[in-house]
């Protein structure tokens, strides 16, 4: 599938003149609101779909052989993510997408036109829109769209991700540090184990992805204006989804209920919350990160991350984690447009959602936004970062919080007493307890060690 990429080569460099119609000049005179124009995976999706629908027509013998071959070759043109200038409607339209659907059907019908030197005349309406309504064919892309970028491009690159961090964690199952809750100090982790709660963090999003996958494969196609199926033949729906999942090779199928499908977008709200649950989980680990990279004199000093550029234009000598910063930028992009979606879900007025194109604008960019973001944070950051074990040693002989570890022994308030005066005169807890307690040395060692409060 082809990525929203504005400077791909084109076969529009080879036609210069305009492909599309008079109803898509109508919809850039009315719509003049934003320079957003829907994403190049939302324009593979719908000329994937118009490749379906004319082998359906074909194969139900209401498309003679000629039409729909041609109607697929200049498909999988659109779809292979040329002419992209020629789909300059705004994502603001009519809200069930009908000016972008029409931008698609007047493309082919010229793309058609060039190809067969005029010999192949067709309708926009009666041969590529034929058996569709924007109305099914514009809620079967959001589906259509969201399921590909997920299943070929984010996931993969959520297990990437995962790897990575697993790998990382595999070099420190030995470095023992200072936990930190509330930002202060606690009980003794291996590094190994902080890293676990990451890539925990990143298979459990993964998961979620991959249940809620199955919903994406119903489409709305075959629906038509409000459900009824009117105009199209009772096995279109089925012969389209058999076609797609042969093309893509997920398992896609009609929709239980058109009437759901086209007049709500409730799968498109639930796919959104995963998203932003992932976008929360990845905004935990760059976080984490940024302070465990803090300092180097004045921070928690911990991490060392890789050196990418400079980190001031004023300050020589300074690193700042900005893959980090990009990463986290990108997962607050990803949480507001939970909330464009889920608002836009309650556009679903009696019939239809009156939203469809910013709800397929907004969950492709949030795929997009983590696809990028998770590999980003893999190999820019996770993959090259390095440990400050001298640092995570003397924070670790001064923690106080070691004290903990004796409680079952002395009591809550004697190890309290050891650990704030360990603090307060800056020795450690073993110094501390050997003056405080009839505890034996060798069994203070024992008690203290903290690989063994790990319990690794």
């Amino acid at each position: 599938m082809q990525k929203n990429d504005d400077n791909k080569p084109s076969k529009s460099s080879e036609i210069t003149d305009i492909l599309y119609g008079t109803e898509t000049a109508k919809a850039l005179t009315n719509f003049t609101i934003s320079e957003l124009k829907m994403p190049r995976a939302f324009l593979w999706a719908l000329a994937t779909l118009k490749s379906a629908c004319a082998q359906a027509n074909q194969e139900l013998g209401l498309l003679d052989t000629d039409k729909s071959a041609a109607i697929q070759l200049a498909a999988k043109e659109v779809a292979d993510g040329f002419h992209v200038n020629q789909f300059p409607v705004d994502v603001f339209q009519t809200g069930s997408g009908t000016s972008t659907n029409m931008n698609v059907n007047e493309v082919i019908v010229s793309l058609v036109k060039r190809h067969s030197q005029q010999k192949i005349i067709l309708h926009p309406n009666d041969d590529v829109n034929m058996g569709q309504s924007s109305n099914d064919v514009i809620p079967s892309c959001i589906h259509l769209s969201a399921a590909k970028l997920i299943s070929d491009e984010l996931l993969p690159a959520l297990q990437h991700l995962s790897d990575t961090l697993d790998a990382k964690a595999s070099e420190h199952h030995n470095t023992i540090k200072t936990g930190r809750t509330h930002l202060m100090d606690a009980m003794p982790l291996s590094f190994a184990q902080e890293i676990s709660g990451w890539s925990s963090q990143i298979r459990y999003a993964h998961q979620q992805l991959e249940n809620s996958l199955p919903s994406l494969l119903k489409l709305a196609i075959g629906g038509t204006a409000i459900g009824t199926g009117v105009n199209t033949h009772p096995e279109f729906s089925g012969i389209v989804t058999r076609v797609l999942t042969q093309r893509t090779g997920l398992s896609f199928t009609p929709a239980d209920n058109y009437f759901r499908a086209i007049s709500a977008q409730d799968t498109a709200v639930q796919i959104s919350g995963v998203l932003k649950t992932t976008a929360v989980s990845l905004s935990k680990v760059s976080n984490d990160i940024r302070w465990l990279s803090s300092g180097p004199l004045n921070g928690l000093n911990e991490l060392q991350l890789p050196e990418l550029q400079k980190g001031s234009s004023i300050m020589p000598g300074k690193v700042n984690p900005v893959i980090s910063e990009a990463v986290l930028m990108a997962c607050t992009q990803v949480i507001g447009n939970d909330t464009t979606v889920t608002l836009a879900g309650q556009s679903g007025n009696f019939q239809l959602n009156t939203m469809l194109p910013l709800i397929g604008h907004t969950l492709v960019q949030s795929i997009q936004l983590l696809t990028s973001s998770s590999i980003a944070l893999a190999d820019k950051v996770i993959k090259d970062m390095k440990v400050n074990h001298s640092m995570i040693n003397h924070n670790l002989a001064k923690n106080p919080i070691l004290a903990t570890a004796l409680n079952q022994l002395i009591g809550y308030d004697k190890s309290a007493e050891i650990a704030k005066k360990a603090y307060e005169e800056k020795r450690t807890v073993l110094d501390v307890a050997r003056e405080l307690t009839d505890i034996s040395e060798a069994e203070l060692i024992k008690l203290l060690d903290p690989k063994r409060l790990t319990r690794e």
